[in-house]
């Protein structure tokens, strides 16, 4: 069935690259790409099979995301993003699955989980208030998962939490008008008042734990990888595809380029042309090797039921980060050596650069936070992230 999917996707990559330019001018992506990757199966890749879905090898699902990504960067973002909640609302209770899945398998779910909100605890469950930015594909879902700090009677602090909310729990504002990733939709969730049943929070100190009430009734080895590690992955691999992406329109236009101010000689004679195209290339190939063998090993300990190493995580973490920047390090390189005529509005590098760009400022992607979080483990200091 994993093999389909992928096969699927692949079939797509020539439509969705002609919708990139229509994506980005609507700020959504059309509504036929989010119906081709439901039919293709992507959203339903982490899904528990209980409910249908292919619960699938991880690397399945980051494999047809750096495919869509490598077609339409808005496109790979919203399929990464979106495909996978299922995963996670795998780890939520039963009551809360049933809550989505119950009535349609086939519902989507975005998120924003910044606590930039307020959640009190009330009995039976949470309060909820307040406004959430890039909520990716929020408009192609019915449910948002939301992060917030949970405060006492008192005001003070007693846990970290994502909650799920219906869609008439909650509003849409749209101020998605960026230079990147344009075609997301990442726009605000705003809240008012909401009350949030307890059995649909999920405490980030379960997720961090790798123990989730969740796995009751999911007890497979997909349930019980660390969320800081199947999440940031989400985050990095579209832009991987979008190196890809970017390489590959690169190479397709160099063999044909001709430079005039050259005396009329071809890019694919150009010495150094080959070499920055190397350096490219070697540099996306290390991203997604590592992204792999870090997940081959998270699967096996997860398949073992063993804990997963601090170490491990520590490294996927510092890969991951590593990804992404030497991605954009990629993508820069191929840019550069493009010339002027890759500044054309609707020219696949330029749309693959701004949307690479964009996705490098997403938060799980500050380098600095994750490398020195591995350098405190190698010293053998105490590290506490929730993002781990």
């Amino acid at each position: 069935m994993s093999d389909q999917v992928i096969g699927a996707v692949r079939d797509l990559l020539p439509a969705l690259r002609e919708r990139a330019q229509q994506a980005e001018d609507r700020r959504r992506l059309p509504e036929e790409s989010i119906k081709d990757l439901d039919r293709a199966g992507l959203f339903r890749l982490l899904q528990p099979a209980r409910f249908g879905g292919h619960e699938a090898d991880p690397l399945t699902f980051y494999t047809a995301v750096r495919l869509v990504a490598s077609a339409c960067g808005s496109t790979g973002w919203v399929g990464s993003v979106v495909g996978v909640h299922p995963w996670q609302l795998a780890l939520f209770p039963e009551q809360a699955q049933q809550d989505v899945w119950g009535p349609d398998p086939d519902t989507r779910i975005s998120s924003s989980y910044a606590p930039t909100g307020k959640a009190r605890l009330v009995a039976g469950g949470y309060q909820l208030s307040g406004r959430w930015s890039f909520s990716s594909g929020c408009d192609h879902a019915s449910w948002v998962f939301l992060g917030g700090i949970v405060t006492d009677e008192s005001g003070n602090p007693v846990d970290f939490c994502t909650f799920l909310l219906p869609r008439e729990d909650y509003a849409i504002e749209d101020v998605w008008d960026t230079v990147g990733l344009r075609g997301t939709g990442s726009n605000d969730i705003l809240v008012r008042d909401a009350f949030v049943p307890a059995h649909r929070a999920l405490s980030f100190a379960d997720t961090s734990k790798c123990v989730c009430p969740g796995q009751e009734v999911n007890p497979g080895p997909l349930y019980r990888l660390p969320f800081g590690a199947v999440f940031s992955y989400t985050i990095t691999t579209p832009i991987i595809g979008m190196a890809t992406g970017a390489y590959e329109a690169h190479v397709a236009y160099m063999t044909e380029r001709v430079r005039v101010s050259f005396k009329g000689e071809k890019s694919k004679e150009d010495p150094y042309a080959k070499v920055r195209i190397a350096e490219a290339a070697s540099e996306i190939d290390a991203a997604w090797l590592q992204l792999k063998d870090n997940m081959e090993q998270l699967v096996r300990h997860a398949v073992a039921g063993e804990r997963i190493p601090l170490s491990l995580r520590l490294r996927v973490r510092r890969d991951q980060v590593r990804g992404t920047g030497r991605c954009i390090q990629a993508i820069d390189r191929l840019f550069e050596n493009s010339g002027g005529r890759a500044l054309r509005v609707g020219t696949p590098i330029q749309r693959f650069w701004r949307d690479a760009h964009a996705g490098r400022v997403h938060a799980i992607n500050d380098p600095e936070r994750a490398l020195n979080m591995f350098g405190t483990g190698e010293f053998g200091l105490p590290v506490q992230d929730a993002m781990l």
